[in-house]
């Protein structure tokens, strides 16, 4: 992957707002708030200022002018430059070409599943269930309330999430089903490993040999 000037999504989330005119950095955020950008990027508001000041360093935006009304504090217009534009474009090529793996803190946990027993995983993967249940259920109204209103080349990204908890959903639901009906694999020794407090023979080979991943 290219390495950035600014690697921060801050700076790709403002050069998508300042490809259509210029503003200053008060107007970006309102304006990448009210597209509901930190959902999509992760923002952390606090970090805009420095943002905007690293990439006008790095020649990616400029200062046009600057401008005060009434008793505010004086606020700087930035625009985007070519070379901001060129940026923006090759970022975008790289995000939607290279697949990265990005781990969950559900797959950290998963990892060490081990630590709980299999009736106290159940209980709680139950309780994710409902929660990813009505999660998904108000994201796909709002989806489908927005559908009616903006284009959908405006709305890929919410399809994309909604196609991600629709996995995760199937995946915990069969999961489910293999733990209530004792059809997973070795749930025997995993139940006998909390019944007994020591590692059963199976597991602490395993667990000596190490990783079993690529």
């Amino acid at each position: 992957m290219a390495r950035r000037k600014v690697g921060n999504l801050m700076a790709l989330a403002v050069l998508s707002v300042l490809v259509q005119r210029p503003m200053h950095p008060y107007e970006m955020a309102s304006m990448l708030r009210a597209r509901g950008k930190e959902a999509d990027m992760g923002i952390k508001w606090g970090s805009l200022y420095t943002v905007v000041r690293n990439m006008e360093k790095h020649g990616l935006i400029e200062a046009v002018e600057t401008v005060r009304q009434g008793a505010r504090p004086e606020r700087t217009i930035y625009r985007i430059t070519d070379d901001g534009r060129a940026e923006m474009v090759d970022w975008v090529r790289e995000l939607i070409s290279v697949p990265e793996r990005e781990r969950t803190r559900f797959q950290a946990g998963l990892s060490v599943l081990a630590a709980l027993a299999p009736d106290e995983v159940e209980r709680l993967l139950r309780q994710r269930l409902a929660l990813l249940e009505e999660e998904t259920d108000d994201k796909r109204a709002a989806h489908e309330r927005h559908s009616g209103e903006m284009p959908r080349l405006f709305l890929i990204e919410n399809e994309y999430e909604l196609a991600l908890l629709d996995a995760e959903l199937t995946w915990v639901r069969a999961l489910l089903d293999e733990l209530g009906a004792g059809t997973f694999a070795g749930i025997e020794v995993w139940r006998r490993f909390h019944e007994t407090g020591e590692l059963p023979a199976e597991l602490a080979e395993m667990a000596e040999r190490g990783s079993v991943k690529d």
